[in-house]
């Protein structure tokens, strides 16, 4: 028997009180299936509420020995902890059985960085000769310019565009919506885009006020973004390893090399926790004494 009925309640739970976005409740759901699954193949109970410790230390060996990342481990485990506390309050189960069930560890792998340099000469290969060379021109210059995710700068809409004030707003994870400041190169070619390109193409319907749209007047897509950095990453011959990411990662990284605080980049990017932000100081020795030397008080008053 699959979990559904706790699963359904789960997954209200998971949209409504966490405000989960519908891909990382899909995840969440995935991983409480293989849950499920390997308990039902060891003929041990079904319920979640006569799960043990036991089960669950079982469950993961079995994930372990399929020599699945530690991250993949990491992320089954956090699904499965938070179902677990879901039950609790729900009153589904009386004990946590997921209290002392240990992470894996993991390393946070970063992303490489592009410099300034680079970023620039990945964009002049953008053929601005062709309609979507003026779309996607736009994109990337707003992904960099504002440290967007790739999703929240393909459903970016017109109505949220206050470029008169140097402002988007941006509806990010768990759809909460954020204020982001744009760049001038960035505001003078999503005018451009808007004016000249996108005026004369007919938006499908419920996209009328995408800003970014495909020659078929509809939204772009992910894969479709990770498409066009890729060839223009081969033609600039840029050998690191880039994915869309890369540039609201550089965006982040050039900020706070700049002196930025971390606070105000976490602002920028979405964040919930500084925590996810420090990840974006992966700065040098030399770097963190200058900052200090020219902003911190104590160490101001040694080269006064």
């Amino acid at each position: 028997m699959h979990w559904t009925v706790y699963k359904k309640g789960f997954k209200a739970f998971l949209q409504l009180e966490k405000s989960l976005s519908d891909h990382s409740v899909e995840a969440y759901l995935r991983d409480i299936d293989k849950l499920s699954d390997y308990l039902v193949s060891i003929n041990a109970p079904v319920s979640p509420a006569d799960v043990t410790l036991q089960h669950l230390q079982s469950f993961m060996q079995c994930i372990g020995e399929m020599e699945m990342a530690p991250t993949s481990q990491a992320r089954i485990i956090s699904g499965i902890k938070s179902f677990f506390k879901y039950c609790l309050l729900e009153q589904i189960c009386t004990i946590n059985p997921t209290t002392l069930l240990p992470s894996p560890k993991t390393k946070r792998k970063l992303p490489d960085v592009l410099s300034f340099e680079e970023i620039e000469q990945v964009i002049a290969q953008i053929d601005l000769s062709k309609p979507e060379g003026g779309r996607n021109k736009a994109i990337l210059e707003t992904i960099y310019s504002s440290g967007l995710r790739v999703t929240e700068a393909i459903n970016l809409k017109i109505s949220c565009l206050y470029l008169d004030v140097g402002f988007i707003r941006v509806i990010g994870k768990g759809d909460k919506e954020r204020l982001v400041p744009i760049g001038s190169d960035a505001i003078k070619f999503i005018k451009l885009y808007k004016d000249t390109i996108r005026v004369h193409q007919t938006p499908a319907k419920d996209n009328e006020d995408i800003l970014f749209l495909n020659n078929r007047g509809k939204g772009l897509s992910r894969v479709m973004i990770f498409y066009i950095i890729k060839d223009l990453i081969r033609k600039a011959g840029i050998t690191k390893s880039i994915s869309p990411h890369s540039f609201r990662h550089s965006f982040a990284t050039h900020l706070v090399e700049g002196g930025a605080d971390l606070r105000a980049v976490q602002e920028m990017l979405g964040h919930e926790s500084i925590t996810t932000t420090e990840i974006y100081t992966h700065l040098n020795r030399e770097f963190l004494r200058d900052t200090l030397d020219r902003f911190h008080p104590a160490f101001k008053k040694n080269n006064l």
